[in-house]
């Protein structure tokens, strides 16, 4: 009797192999299940560029968040330094990904890490100290993996808000690809006061520059790709972009600082820079202890919220997209990706990067036919090779990167097919979980508010039991973040 697997099958997976399995396969196709999930090397090589050109932008802006920042003794760090750390853990975590996980999914400093690292954490200790209580994060998201907790958590998410969650991932990234664009931007008004527009179409409620109309380009390029249905419309699509950026920028007597500053489609200069490990193995626990147990624990609670909700948002989404996912929404081996993205925030620590999560831009890739690690494992040599060939990254402007998160947001907004609208129940959390991602630039806003509404509903409607324990936990823990300012004033922490 053969005995056969009871893993649950991925959807990629169980629609059998169809033509594109090979008659002899090699190791690659065998280790990473090339043909399995209905792939090629070629189209996971072509997946793992594409990701790698969609999100190469925090090797640069990574360095802009951390370097803005100052400690408690008002030392900044250097960005030479965060430019090697961020791109050496982005290639750490990322080729892990690939090999231990094998799944499509790209890790790199999270900005919204970052950003508690800079502006909440670097104020109330040493540089030093900060990056070890990035270690103390990743190390608690790692114990909740082992454990099984954290899967236990993604597994009692409903179906419906599954697909909520892909849906707001979509018009997220979305809306970060506008906005990284420029092709929507705020216009904030004195104090607030009426009239004034949270956002608005360019940066004079009209589009202006060159850069926005190379955007444009690039969209509309890769959406009538897809139309004709060219394989590698998003790889193709961003190439010719960046070309057209290129002639546009020669002929029209643009300066870097009209692409942001930070990608200009130029190369000046040598393509080769040397690293500088300089912040590698700079963690120091000592002192932590003057700093207050209240404080470490509001911090660490923040980090974790960070780092845990984004994270499990994207690797849902992405694991749909993918069609990783089985019929119910569980992905075969995820407690793998999850192990590996909670070690993000400890290799982030140890690098002097911040912690390392997995990038929604990884849908660019998914988008582009990539269903495997091995599209991973080219995406971390991407980041291996910017710590050579850093300056060959900027050539790539931002904009026209931009573009392939528009694309593959609505790609993602096709989840909306399997929702019930009809059944409030299920469509006021699904509502609330899409709108509140890009509507508050929070992953973890949405996922909080969609959780807290589908349980108050189920409660209500005498239905108490049926989100089970779980899910009730994470209300309450839901309520204490949006709750988070007030409890900390409670408590008496400062930032």
């Amino acid at each position: 009797m053969t005995q056969q697997s009871t893993e649950p099958k991925t959807v990629a997976e169980d629609a059998g192999t169809g033509s594109l399995q090979p008659a002899g396969r090699s190791w690659l196709d065998r280790y990473f299940h090339i043909s399995d999930r209905g792939s090629t090397v070629g189209r996971e090589v072509r997946g793992g560029v594409t990701t790698f050109m969609a999100m190469v932008y925090i090797v640069l802006l990574n360095p802009v968040i951390l370097t803005s920042a100052q400690d408690i003794t008002k030392a900044h760090l250097d960005a030479g330094q965060v430019t090697t750390a961020t791109a050496l853990a982005a290639a750490v975590t990322t080729i892990a990904m690939g090999f231990l996980g094998n799944v499509p999914l790209a890790l790199a400093a999270g900005l919204s890490v970052s950003a508690v690292m800079a502006f909440q954490v670097a104020p109330t200790m040493t540089w030093d100290n900060a990056w070890a209580m990035c270690i103390i994060y990743g190390a608690v998201i790692v114990l909740l993996v082992v454990t099984g907790l954290r899967e236990l958590i993604m597994n009692a998410i409903p179906l419906p808000l599954k697909h909520a969650i892909t849906m707001g991932i979509g018009l997220f990234v979305c809306l970060i690809g506008l906005v990284q664009a420029g092709f929507v931007t705020s216009m904030p008004g004195p104090g607030g006061i009426a009239g004034s527009k949270p956002i608005q179409l360019g940066t004079t409620d009209m589009l202006t520059g060159w850069p926005v109309a190379c955007f444009a380009f690039t969209v509309l390029l890769i959406f009538l790709l897809q139309i004709r249905k060219v394989p590698g419309a998003i790889l193709i699509g961003i190439v010719g972009g960046t070309i057209v950026a290129a002639i546009v920028h020669q002929l029209a007597g643009l300066t870097p600082k009209d692409w942001g500053g930070i990608n200009a489609p130029v190369l000046s200069g040598s393509p080769v820079s040397s690293p500088d490990f300089g912040l590698l193995g700079h963690v120091s626990f000592s002192g932590l202890g003057d700093v207050g147990g209240i404080t470490i624990g509001v911090i660490v609670f923040t980090l974790v919220l960070a780092g845990f909700f984004d994270a499990m948002g994207t690797i849902i989404g992405i694991g749909q997209q993918a069609g990783l996912a089985d019929k119910d929404g569980k992905m075969p081996g995820l407690n793998k990706a999850l192990a590996i993205d909670g070690a993000g925030g400890i290799v982030g620590g140890l690098a002097g990067a911040s912690g390392q999560t997995v990038f929604v831009e990884s849908t660019a890739g998914v988008g582009d036919g990539a269903r495997t690690g091995f599209a991973s494992v080219i995406t971390g040599l991407g980041f291996a090779l910017c710590l050579f060939f850093t300056p060959l990254a900027q050539v790539i402007p931002t904009q026209v990167a931009a573009a392939a998160l528009v694309v593959i947001g609505s790609m993602m907004l096709t989840n909306a097919k399997h929702i019930n609208w009809d059944d409030p129940a299920t469509s006021i959390p699904v509502f609330l979980t899409t709108v509140l991602m890009p509507f508050t630039y929070s992953i973890t806003a949405g996922i909080a508010a969609g959780c807290i509404a589908y349980v108050a509903i189920k409660a209500v409607q005498g239905k108490w039991r049926e989100p089970g324990w779980l899910m009730w936990v994470l209300s309450v823990v839901f309520l204490a973040y949006f709750a988070l300012s007030p409890i900390e004033q409670w408590l008496g922490v400062h930032h």
